[in-house]
């Protein structure tokens, strides 16, 4: 029996230490507005990201993936404020940002877009949300250093 490639309908992604290297609610202080070509928190620290996710964020994006966002952060109005900031909220068709269980950020997810759990997959750098949100069927990747070029590949080949 050959096995055939199948391919997830939805990427997911955690935002802290994920797609950027810092918790959004203790390591940087909103309001963040740009400055020149950076993004800035509120005493003027410069705020950066993986150096790789912009391009894999438009590479998914441009392969027709549908992409979303699952955060558990308190700092909910910081992160949208980031993402509108670095240009990559047209990424992202399912934006769930607030506290509590990320089964909840996936049920939503589901609901919103009628896709099987099976057919999702998922990056985050805690190990807790990958078993909580694996257990729903979600294929889940630890992003131990953020998300790479590399990850994404072998996690896409392996799915």
């Amino acid at each position: 029996m050959c096995k055939m490639n199948r391919q997830p309908k939805i990427i997911v992604f955690d935002l802290d230490y994920t797609l950027w290297p810092f918790w959004v609610d203790t390591h940087v202080t909103p309001p963040f507005k740009k400055k020149g070509n950076e993004v800035v928190d509120a005493y003027g620290k410069v705020i950066r990201y993986y150096k790789e996710v912009p391009d894999i964020l438009k590479r998914l994006s441009d392969k027709g993936y549908e992409l979303g966002v699952a955060s558990r952060t308190s700092e909910i109005e910081g992160a949208k404020q980031l993402l509108k900031l670095f240009n990559w909220e047209s990424y992202f068709k399912y934006k769930e940002i607030y506290p509590g269980s990320k089964v909840t950020h996936f049920s939503k997810i589901q609901k919103a877009s009628g896709t099987n759990y099976k057919d999702m997959l998922f990056f985050d750098d805690e190990h807790r949300n990958i078993v909580d949100v694996g257990k729903l069927g979600v294929t889940c990747i630890l992003a131990r250093n953020g998300v790479t070029c590399a990850l994404i590949e072998d996690a896409l080949k392996d799915f």
